[in-house]
């Protein structure tokens, strides 16, 4: 299944972008869904995926209700504990979603997805997913490595060897121990985020960027682009969606058009023939069918454009180190778009905890850089390099 993943900043037009792309790829013979948190104009709005045409299917994702069904579920598995501290059960009824509970519910539903949970509906070929504005979206792509993560850290596998000893260590503790129920919903809670992470990093997976041409647009645009490097992502189609008509006698008119094609010529020199750009036209009023949101013209997804790439981050030999010593090493990274005011490194272990502006990301240092210790770092022509020295103690003698 080829997995297409719609962002850009906010009120550019990612819905319509969304349901654009879904309605080409049905038109080309592609069995498509299309997963939004609202329904596009002339879409069906139900939670399990609805008929839209012959090839095209809707899915709305209800946070709300996500949420009230993951509260509950919990309550029930934690029922003991609640009894000993005697606390009273919330019904679901007066349960009132928290913030980001709509990013739980969408990567839920990409996780029904990528497990086909779906297949009764003969299963899909293409999946369109409508995201958050760009920041959030990117964050949300993150998450699912980031929260597994935690769950490692929090909840080590390891531990749940000693599920025979809880009892003893309870009593020598003088505190309760886990309960294996625990451990079991974190192992089921990793499954499902390891489902959603194979997903996004899936070499058929690829993200579509929208933006209105206009300064504000470039500003968010150049900081999406150096998150996406961040985390290894890439766009492979940029949208310039509400494209005015060139050459109108209306001064008015024609100044804002004017402004709308300086902007594309700098997109279309800074972003193609790496990222294409399609200019979906001004229909004059916002699309109200699904003919109109095809007259956008919106490419379908091709098969033969290269999805996720590996990680972007690459070794580098510098200048030889002290006689006999090895060579110093440099962790390399493109990051477009960044300032240098905009980075903080970090080295905690063995990890390098990199931010970027509003963008933050954990890495696990390579093997022969946990030999290593950080010695610098330099942001030039859009690549940053971490210089990494070999520790004497831990790095391998050749003699």
């Amino acid at each position: 299944m080829r997995t297409v993943l719609v962002t850009g900043p906010g009120g550019a037009g990612r819905t319509t972008v969304a349901a654009a792309t879904a309605l080409a790829a049905a038109a080309s013979g592609e069995r498509t869904l299309l997963v939004s948190a609202t329904a596009p104009p002339g879409f069906p709005s139900g939670t399990e995926p609805t008929e839209v045409t012959d090839r095209l299917d809707h899915a709305r994702v209800d946070s709300g209700a996500h949420f009230r069904a993951e509260l509950t579920e919990l309550q029930e598995r934690a029922s003991g504990v609640l009894d000993l501290l005697g606390a009273g059960r919330l019904d679901g009824e007066e349960l009132t979603e928290l913030p980001g509970a709509p990013q739980l519910a969408l990567l839920h539903t990409l996780r029904r997805a990528a497990e086909g949970d779906w297949s009764a509906n003969g299963g899909y070929d293409v999946l369109v997913v409508d995201l958050p504005p760009t920041a959030e979206a990117i964050a949300l792509l993150a998450l699912p490595g980031q929260l597994r993560r935690y769950l490692r850290r929090l909840l080590p596998a390891e531990r749940q060897a000693a599920r025979a000893l809880r009892p003893v260590l309870a009593q020598l503790a003088g505190v309760p121990m886990p309960a294996q129920w625990l451990y079991e919903a974190a192992a089921r809670k990793d499954a499902e985020l390891a489902a959603v992470q194979a997903l996004i990093e899936d070499g058929a997976t690829t993200l579509r960027l929208v933006a209105e041409p206009g300064p504000a647009a470039a500003d968010a645009l150049r900081t999406a682009r150096t998150g996406l490097a961040l985390h290894g992502l890439s766009a492979d189609l940029l949208v310039a969606s509400r494209v005015l008509p060139r050459h109108s006698g209306d001064p008015w008119f024609a100044a804002l058009a004017a402004q709308q094609e300086k902007c594309l010529g700098h997109w279309h020199a800074q972003w193609a023939p790496g990222v294409p750009v399609h200019e979906a036209a001004h229909l004059g009023h916002d699309p109200r069918t699904p003919q109109e949101l095809a007259a956008l013209k919106v490419p379908a997804p091709d098969a033969r454009t290269p999805g996720r790439a590996a990680d972007p981050w690459w070794i580098e030999e510098e200048a030889p180190g002290a006689e006999d010593g090895p060579a110093a090493l440099a962790w390399c990274l493109p990051l477009p778009g960044a300032a240098k005011e905009e980075l903080r490194l970090v080295r905690r272990g063995d990890e390098l905890l990199l931010t970027v502006g509003p963008f933050h990301r954990v890495v696990r240092l390579a093997s022969a850089l946990r030999r290593c210790t950080v010695s610098g770092a330099a942001l030039a022509d859009g690549v940053l390099r971490v210089r990494f020295t070999p520790d004497p103690g831990l790095w391998p003698r050749t003699d």
